[in-house]
């Protein structure tokens, strides 16, 4: 059974869903719950989508919902965190074929927070600009953010553009968002997925680390 906040965002109930993440951050809700919940709804979203049930201006809708719930959540999100001096370069984007950004959104401010240097290229990202900025920003790391299931073939391309453009072995790549797992990690050629923007701050601070 789906919460009632996940249907409220899965329906596009703007209104509702302003007032229960008001009444979560009033009691104190722990924003990473939350944000658990948000993720649930998206993969709801994604699926009415790929099912053909809900279009473009839907997903348009559903993208504005969930940037409000981030503005509204971002106090308690930097709570979270400790920001320290730029400890590594990251370029993030999600990438051809795709226009979700929430998750990608709440990956960057988690990555801002814990005191990494990121540059954000925005949704539906081509391969060509990846390496274009990769090449410019020269990045510790490489994080590709895809929601639908048609954004795993992008992700392949760009990685495969990476290794042919002779650059893979001077950064490290996550993946992330909708159904990602092992499996596609292993298809797209990267180095490791993250389940949340806390996973990806964590592989970001091993591997900068190391």
């Amino acid at each position: 059974m789906l919460s009632e906040f996940i249907n409220e965002i899965v329906e596009l109930n703007e209104d509702k869903v302003r007032e229960t993440i008001r009444i979560k951050i009033a009691n104190n809700k722990n924003p990473l719950d939350i944000m658990e919940e948000v993720k649930l709804a998206m993969q709801q979203i994604g699926e009415r989508f790929e099912k053909k049930e809900y279009f473009l201006p839907d997903l348009i809708m559903s993208g504005e919902i969930l940037k409000d719930i981030f503005e509204q959540l971002s106090p308690k999100l930097k709570e979270l965190t400790t920001a320290k001096s730029a400890k590594g370069k990251i370029l993030l984007g999600t990438v051809a074929g795709d226009i979700h950004d929430i998750g990608k959104n709440v990956v960057k401010f988690m990555l801002d927070a814990n005191g990494f240097e990121v540059l954000d290229l925005g949704v539906d990202v081509p391969a060509d600009t990846f390496i274009e900025k990769m090449n410019e920003f020269k990045p510790n790391i490489l994080a590709l953010s895809g929601f639908l299931t048609l954004a795993f073939d992008s992700m392949k391309e760009i990685i495969q553009k990476i290794k042919d453009a002779g650059l893979r072995e001077t950064v490290k790549i996550m993946i992330g968002g909708g159904t990602v797992d092992e499996r596609i990690v292993e298809f797209v050629g990267a180095d490791a997925y993250g389940e949340s923007a806390v996973d990806a701050v964590n592989l970001a601070k091993k591997w900068v680390e190391v």
